[in-house]
């Protein structure tokens, strides 16, 4: 559920029509709706509930410090996987105490910087980066806990891109070598070894997966613990996917099906159990809203150019990925559909965001509205083209603020500057020779 609707004709974001806010900051711009933010994430606390559960909200799904805070607001806490992130968790307001650092590559001022703030845990994932962090903590005089990530070698049936627990993937430790791992951990004098982690990929839209997953952990968890390692703590991650509309009559399961699962899979483990969410609490709280620049007319095709393009939202020209599209003004009932392409104006062919799309009659000037474009929409934008990144709402029921504004070109500009070579020389002297 999602609080974008039509009301008298006109779709809404809670109680705002959405070109009131084209008006204000013009296209495209992203719309977050704080109602489907708190609700997505109340949805999967009663779906842990009896569970020793600490949601980490995944800030790389969005990391605009406005919907962290909504979220920190909640209680979440963060899964980041950068200095960058993490400085944005903690900028949004979120305890050190909530905040989990993942990541296969962590450098190690990364880990000086969150060893430094005294966060929650560090999700290691390799040996290398195990003596990093020992030696990171013992030049602060500090004992870092840490889960160990370890790679179940489960098939998540998910988008290729996206999957990250089999074996051949980038990430994690094999599960058969924890036990090695987590003893040399534990001769550590900077490192307190207190749990497992483990995430198998995203937009997971079956259970079947996390079942073997959580197995694989459950038994390995009981192994550890015979071998004398304790394990108390279990990093579930993230993964459970969400409705794009291109499901047809197979929509991802519910949260409260997941925790079902949770519950019987490790409920009695004695564990307290650690969850990353991203998508889930964040994509279909926005959508991406955009402007028809013109109509074109080939032989073959009908082309709806609009003023976004793939470097505002890059997943379909990426994973191939489904997204809604629906005119901000409400169509007539019977109204008549065409088959469309909609794309954008950067010079890619890759620059399209639906072909063959069924779509009601367009025309220059009209909006259209993204759906599910919450997650890895802004978070993973570009200025591909010299296009400015373009600016995110929020909107909270009959208000809406900009929380991050569209930056003009002399401030992209700005961002860089000619080598002492390059600069005009002044009046009168000779290219490539400096003035005295």
């Amino acid at each position: 559920m999602n609080h974008f609707e039509y009301r008298d004709g006109v779709l809404c974001a809670e109680d705002v029509p959405l070109p009131d806010i084209a008006r204000a900051v013009g296209t495209p711009f992203y719309c977050y709706s704080t109602a489907t933010l708190e609700r997505h994430y109340r949805v999967l606390k009663e779906a842990l509930a009896g569970l020793d559960a600490t949601i980490c909200y995944a800030v790389k799904a969005n990391g605009n410090l406005a919907v962290i805070r909504t979220l920190a607001a909640l209680g979440a806490g963060a899964d980041v996987v950068s200095e960058g992130e993490l400085r944005r968790a903690l900028a949004a307001g979120v305890p050190p105490s909530r905040i989990v650092f993942s990541g296969v590559g962590k450098t190690r001022a990364e880990l000086d910087f969150a060893v430094a703030r005294g966060i929650m845990q560090i999700n290691v994932e390799s040996e290398a980066e195990l003596e990093m962090l020992d030696a990171a903590a013992r030049a602060q005089g500090r004992v870092m806990p840490i889960a160990l990530r370890v790679n179940p070698d489960v098939d998540a049936n998910t988008h290729h891109k996206i999957t990250t627990g089999k074996s051949e993937n980038k990430f994690g430790v094999e599960w058969t070598r924890a036990a090695k791992v987590l003893r040399a951990a534990q001769g550590m004098k900077g490192i307190e070894v207190v749990g497992l982690a483990g995430h198998i990929g995203s937009q997971l839209v079956e259970l079947d997966p996390f079942r073997e997953a959580f197995a694989r952990m459950r038994d390995l968890v009981a192994e550890l613990r015979k071998a004398g390692i304790p394990i108390r703590r279990l990093d579930l991650g993230g993964g459970l996917g969400v409705p794009y509309g291109d499901e047809g009559n197979h929509p991802p399961p519910t949260p409260a099906a997941y925790g079902a699962l949770v519950k019987e899979m490790l409920g009695d483990t004695g564990c307290g159990l650690v969850f990353e969410p991203g998508r889930m609490l964040v994509a279909n709280a926005g959508m991406l809203v955009s402007r028809v620049i013109l109509v074109k007319e080939s032989a073959q095709r009908r082309f709806i150019v609009v003023d976004a393009a793939m470097n505002d939202l890059l997943r379909p020209a990426l994973y191939e990925a489904y997204h809604a599209i629906v005119p901000v003004v409400e169509p007539a009932v019977g109204a008549a559909h065409s088959l469309v392409d909609v794309v954008g104006p950067v010079c890619e062919t890759g620059d399209t965001f639906a072909q063959q799309r069924e779509l009601p009659e367009l025309a220059a000037g009209d909006l259209i509205a993204f759906a599910t474009a919450g997650a890895y929409g802004s978070a993973m934008a570009s200025m591909y083209n010299a296009r400015p990144l373009v600016p995110e709402v929020l909107v909270k029921g009959d208000r809406f603020a900009l929380v991050r504004a569209r930056p003009d070109y002399d401030e992209m500009l700005a961002l860089e500057r000619l080598p002492e070579w390059q600069e005009p020389s002044p009046a009168g002297a000779e290219p490539g020779r400096q003035s005295r």
